[in-house]
């Protein structure tokens, strides 16, 4: 009996130093990948100014559309599409250049030559701008709520969920679109179909609910539309039980489909 208790303590320490090697391992990768974000001005300003720019630029855009049969306010709707471009600008558009140029430079086959794991290599190079945008949502929510006259999250849970998501579906697209980008300064071209899909067909300048319901139904199923609509039900409220669970299982199908590509087809090195 001693035994077997021995053994499991074993096992659960053993256990639980791996995860904290691993900690240790993605914090030291992300710490370096940090100061080369403070070093690149153009990633810093992507990062810092271009999603709150896209924002009062929305708001001027959208201040005559007609919401009226939505249940939003062109407050509510700039706010909420702001956490969109938050988690495309800072996560999507910076990760891309940042894998790309790591694999060119050998980085990440140096790197996969000593004990880091596949997984902690890519999550240690997103972790500072999975960091930055989760903290740029949380300016956003409290701006809106103290500034702007828009009311505290209904329901914070499923805001959670939209943002934790949207970081984890950008950080694992931006891998998948590393793939087919060739040098980091192509990835501003390599970028714009999401870019513009996402935009366009997911909610964030035009609602759903303005479109025809068949349209809409279809839009519903691209990268970001259950990133949208998870976090206007958790900000502005709306949406029943079938929704949630609508926009949930979408998100969680394209995380899965997007772990699978990225083990499947993620490139370490250069193509020679």
């Amino acid at each position: 009996m001693s035994t077997t208790h021995t053994a499991d303590g074993a096992a659960a320490g053993g256990t639980a130093d791996g995860a904290a090697a691993a900690w240790r391992r993605v914090r030291a990768l992300a710490r370096a990948e940090l100061t080369l974000l403070v070093r690149n001005r153009t990633a810093l300003f992507t990062a810092l100014l271009m999603p709150f720019l896209m924002v009062f630029f929305m708001r001027s855009s959208v201040g005559e559309m007609n919401l009226g049969d939505t249940g939003l306010s062109v407050t509510g709707l700039v706010m909420t599409s702001g956490i969109a471009m938050v988690l495309i600008f800072v996560v999507y558009t910076n990760l891309i250049p940042t894998y790309v140029a790591r694999r060119e430079e050998l980085v990440l086959k140096r790197l996969r030559t000593g004990e880091v794991r596949d997984w902690e290599i890519l999550a240690g190079t997103a972790l500072p701008a999975v960091v930055l945008a989760v903290a740029q949502c949380a300016l956003l929510v409290a701006a809106g709520a103290t500034l702007l006259d828009v009311a505290p999250p209904e329901r914070i849970d499923l805001l959670l969920a939209g943002v934790l998501l949207g970081v984890v579906l950008m950080a694992l697209t931006a891998a998948v679109t590393a793939v087919i980008t060739r040098t980091a300064e192509s990835a501003q071209i390599t970028a714009l179909p999401l870019l513009l899909v996402s935009f366009v067909g997911s909610g964030v300048f035009v609602p759903l609910e303005v479109m025809p319901d068949g349209l809409a139904d279809v839009l519903r199923i691209l990268p970001m539309t259950p990133v949208v609509d998870l976090v206007r039900y958790g900000w502005l409220g709306g949406g029943g039980s079938g929704d949630v669970l609508r926009a949930l299982a979408v998100a969680v199908v394209w995380v899965a489909a997007s772990v699978f590509a990225v083990r499947r087809w993620f490139r370490w090195e250069p193509r020679r």
